[in-house]
């Protein structure tokens, strides 16, 4: 049994202890002088290095934070600790110089652009210079379902060089809190310039005091929460707000030519399996081209058996008993229509909910409920498929592409014209760089404001 963290962030405290308004109020100006000590004097590059240290540090198997992670996190989270270590991987792999570094220079131009006034050779030609400065008061408001957008939010933050308050959802502040403590072990300073608190969502007398002070908030979750988030903002305030996101995956025929499917089978898998299908970058539907060297259904029935293979080294989440419920009774309506058409069918694990595998003749999208349910639909090409999901156009964060190198680029440029943010191999849906514009968006310079200074 690991001793309790200690009480450095409000979400450390003891749940039944009430937070008040002016417990938030009071934690915000502390943040904002905090920053102006600790955080806005500090370099760049020293933010760097602090951050790809600490990534660095989550990759090793003794980290006394990854440790906790992984023997608290499955009962926390509902992920299995494989999953967890899967996840926490990939994103910390992402922190290092050249990466954060990259970050930088693609949204702001420079690595030195957030340390004050900064040339680029076109901005010098033009005796121009710019400055870029991150919020005040920097506050998130986290979905909860997963881990990773938090810490990237927080890790955004630092580089902004913004004080951060972080609103995580009740069952959802384990990883944040942890990572949260593993900068306090690394800086205590710039660790006092970030606070963590945890509420029910839609606290209107918690969320006022926030909104208040805050002078920039990002938001994720439903359209509808955001919704309610924006008419409650004061003028003035910032919103980014990321709301609801489906993706799907897409497999031409010819990549399934000779052995391809051996290579393409199990990157669908990975994708599916990634986060249990939680995120908005997890495909909900493979569309298979027709015509190929596998068949539709023949790709459906292999990619169930790669499901159940995957499964014994990287098992799905026990799941609380409604979700279960809503995965048994889409199956009993599969299994119903499977019995009535040969135009669907059905495989799925024998004796649990692990996994569940759909096919059907037709290229209609359809929202999977998530957990390992994947949704299999023959395609005769690219054109139909996006006909068949224009409901859902300009709502699809990702397209997992398997495809020739001579075909990817006519099919990259038309998933663009529709509206797709990303288009990545799949295989790697759930695993974005860190330069990646989520929404579209460019992650640090949507959080900056710009100061030009013409000479």
């Amino acid at each position: 049994m690991l001793p309790p963290l200690p009480n450095y962030f409000l979400a450390d405290l003891d749940p039944s202890l009430p937070l008040t308004p002016q417990v938030v109020v009071e934690a915000c100006r502390s943040l904002r002088r905090n920053r102006e000590k600790f955080l806005e004097p500090r370099s760049t590059l020293s933010l760097v290095r602090l951050l790809s240290e600490l990534g660095e540090a989550w990759l090793q198997a003794d980290y006394p934070f990854r440790i906790r992670a992984l023997e608290e996190g499955p009962a926390a989270t509902g992920f299995s600790a494989e999953t967890l270590a899967a996840g926490l991987d990939g994103f910390f792999r992402e922190l290092t110089p050249e990466n954060l570094q990259a970050l930088l220079i693609q949204d702001l131009g420079s690595v030195q652009r957030l340390d004050g006034f900064t040339q680029s050779p076109e901005e010098s030609r033009g005796r121009r210079s710019a400055w870029a400065r991150g919020p005040e008061l920097l506050a998130h408001i986290t979905a909860g379902n997963l881990p990773n957008p938090a810490l990237m939010s927080m890790v955004l933050g630092l580089l902004a060089k913004s004080a951060q308050f972080v609103k995580c959802a009740r069952g959802g502040s384990l990883l944040p809190r942890l990572f949260a403590h593993s900068l306090y072990d690394a800086d205590p300073k710039l660790a006092s310039c970030l606070e963590l608190g945890v509420w029910e969502g839609g606290d209107p007398d918690l969320e006022s005091a926030l909104f208040q002070e805050c002078t920039c908030l990002t938001a994720t979750g439903s359209d509808a929460a955001l919704e309610s988030v924006r008419r409650r903002l004061p003028a003035g305030v910032r919103l980014l707000g990321y709301g609801h996101r489906v993706s799907f995956g897409y497999v031409t025929a010819e990549s399934l030519a000779g052995y391809g499917s051996r290579k393409i089978i199990p990157r669908a898998a990975r994708d599916i399996i990634a986060w249990d299908q939680q995120g908005c970058l997890s495909p909900h539907v493979i569309f298979v081209e027709l015509n190929g060297g596998v068949a539709p259904e023949a790709f459906a029935e292999q990619l169930a058996a790669e499901l159940a293979r995957q499964q014994e080294t990287l098992p799905r989440a026990i799941l609380p008993a409604a979700a279960a419920a809503e995965i048994a009774a889409r199956r009993s309506f599969y299994q119903v229509r499977a019995a009535a058409s040969p135009d669907s069918r059905i495989w799925c694990s024998e004796g649990s909910t692990a996994w569940t595998v759909v096919y059907e003749k037709d290229a209609m999208f359809q929202e999977s409920c998530l957990n390992r349910f994947i949704h299999v639909r023959a395609a005769v090409n690219l054109d139909e498929v996006l006909r068949q999901a224009e409901p859902i156009r300009g709502r699809v964060g990702c397209v997992g592409l398997a495809a020739s190198l001579e075909h990817t680029p006519a099919l990259a440029t038309q998933l663009g014209r529709w509206g797709v943010s990303r288009i990545c191999p799949l295989g790697t849906m759930q695993s974005p760089p860190l330069t990646w514009r989520h929404d579209g968006r460019p992650a640090l310079a949507d959080l900056v404001q710009w100061t030009d200074w013409e000479q």
